[in-house]
């Protein structure tokens, strides 16, 4: 399953590149495959993995700041794997040249 998630800090102030790097750590010493972008992480396991990862991020924030907001997309597609570039290079394929990135 890809997720992508966004944690947005809320009373912290204007600038969360410090939340956004803690929760950054979080997901690089899980193990699984992710990819930040400038807005949300894109992260590929199964379900308990992922949502697991997500609440963990989630609640490391919460430690931080006084209110948490956090939105989750889901593509849970049975079988799949390796989507998290997978997809782009379909797309590509059919472009028949690359997309910037």
């Amino acid at each position: 399953m890809l997720a992508n998630f966004s944690i947005i800090p809320l009373g912290g102030g204007a600038s969360v590149s410090k939340y956004v790097a803690k929760v950054v750590e979080i997901v690089d010493r899980s193990g699984l495959n992710y990819q930040l972008t400038s807005m949300g992480t894109l992260v590929e396991g199964n379900w308990d993995e992922v949502m697991g990862l997500i609440k963990k991020c989630h609640n490391a924030t919460r430690r931080l700041v006084p209110r948490v907001y956090t939105v989750i997309t889901i593509d849970d597609r049975r079988g799949a794997k390796g989507r998290l570039t997978g997809k782009v290079k379909s797309v590509e394929r059919v472009l028949k040249r690359e997309v910037r990135k």
